[in-house]
């Protein structure tokens, strides 16, 4: 009983070595949870209707990551009764294929977005994006009001098509040549409500 509790003792101070199996463990916990998924057909196809966003969408989903929006809402409805309820299907994976980074999320200041698309108005998203308060009086979602201002850049949209094509993003090279007219005028409030408008299109029915 001693030699075990002198090895563990041995163990706790020194910390290089702690650091370095603690290292071996999550490796090993993370191999065993994503390397089965490599093998599963139905988390790596998309699902019927998923394709990469349009210009005018991913640049909106820039935008969104950008301003961190994910750091209050998931896009990810649990298997959970009263998820699937309020929200609808709960997530499946194939839905978020053309998501780099995917934005599941865990953290909810404000509510699931995974099935927005179609709920509100443009009218009413614009008015929500520039001033929460304006449509929900005990929001605590600060205001973007910059986002009617800016202008989208569509050779930079381009060369992020560019790049996730040689990601594997089924981009043609006719679409990504027309994103720089698509966004032309274009400002960044009219990307996230084009992006907000596309979630959950392509998702399951039912609960």
């Amino acid at each position: 009983m001693s030699n075990n509790s002198n090895a563990h003792e041995k163990l706790e101070k020194n910390v290089g070595l702690m650091a370095v199996l603690i290292a071996v463990a999550v490796s090993f916990g993370g191999l065993a949870e994503i390397v089965p998924l490599m093998f599963q057909a139905e988390a790596i196809q998309p699902l019927p209707g998923v394709k990469p966003y349009p210009a005018l969408e991913l640049a909106g989903r820039d935008v969104y990551v950008r301003e961190g929006c994910y750091n209050c809402h998931s896009q990810m409805v649990r298997t959970l009764r009263f998820e699937t309820e309020r929200y609808g299907h709960y997530s499946l994976a194939g839905e978020s294929v053309y998501d780099r980074p995917f934005q599941w999320g865990s953290k909810r200041t404000g509510p699931d977005l995974a099935r927005v698309g179609g709920r509100y108005s443009d009218d009413w998203h614009r008015v929500h994006l520039n001033n929460p308060r304006d449509v929900v009086p005990e929001s605590n979602m600060p205001s973007f009001p910059w986002l009617a201002e800016n202008k989208l850049d569509g050779q930079q949209l381009q060369a992020h098509m560019q790049a996730l094509k040689r990601l594997g993003d089924p981009y043609t090279d006719a679409e990504i040549s027309a994103a720089a007219k698509d966004v032309e005028g274009k400002t960044e409030m009219d990307a996230v409500v084009a992006y907000l408008q596309g979630l959950g299109k392509n998702a399951p029915k039912g609960g």
